[in-house]
């Protein structure tokens, strides 16, 4: 008798521009994918271009976004997929809501990437927080929007403390546990 096929799961990761998303969602798909496991990404900003290209950054029309996304991951997800989400998702509400829209089919694995703001700001390779700051781009998240912090991250993880490789391993151990059916792990 075969084992039954692990649990779909969706590992949402969180945070500000330059936390460290993209960064973590690239490195954890290629590891996933050496072992032939498939995976899909949803980028946010590829996402933007391709599912949510008619909507603004006002706080309703990022919300929308988030729970296209939420629904998309479900849909995955009930097929018994893994989805990786890179996000920035700053209202709670929007993040809450993309978790019970997977959790009807699957596991939801929310990931605080807590970098300070300052370390996000170094890391900036587009500018954008020096022209936010300088008043050329507005409700810019972290400057004059805000990021509310999540209420029930399964993970948070500083990437300017945390190395890639550890978090990476984190993620993918919660990922091993969900898949299993073992409750998430404590934030």
């Amino acid at each position: 008798m075969s084992s039954p096929a692990p649990a779909g799961v969706t590992v949402f990761l969180t945070g500000l521009s330059g936390a460290g998303k993209s960064t973590i969602a690239d490195a954890l798909v290629a590891q996933l994918e050496a072992e032939d496991r498939p995976v899909t990404v949803l980028d946010g900003d590829v996402v933007r271009t391709h599912l949510s290209s008619e909507l603004d950054f006002s706080r309703e029309h990022r919300d929308l976004n988030i729970r296209r996304i939420g629904f998309v991951a479900g849909e995955v997800v009930r097929h018994g997929g893994i989805v990786v989400v890179a996000a920035i998702a700053p209202y709670e509400e929007a993040r809450e809501q993309a978790r019970e829209l997977v959790e009807r089919h699957g596991r939801f694995l929310l990931v605080h990437l807590s970098t300070p703001l300052e370390v996000c700001e170094d890391r900036d390779v587009k500018g954008l927080y020096a022209r936010a700051r300088a008043g050329e781009i507005t409700g810019f998240t972290g400057i004059d929007d805000p990021y509310e912090l999540p209420a029930r991250p399964d993970l948070v993880i500083d990437t300017s403390v945390t190395p890639l490789a550890e978090s990476v391993a984190r993620i993918r151990a919660a990922v091993q546990a969900a898949q299993n059916g073992a409750p998430a792990p404590v934030a």
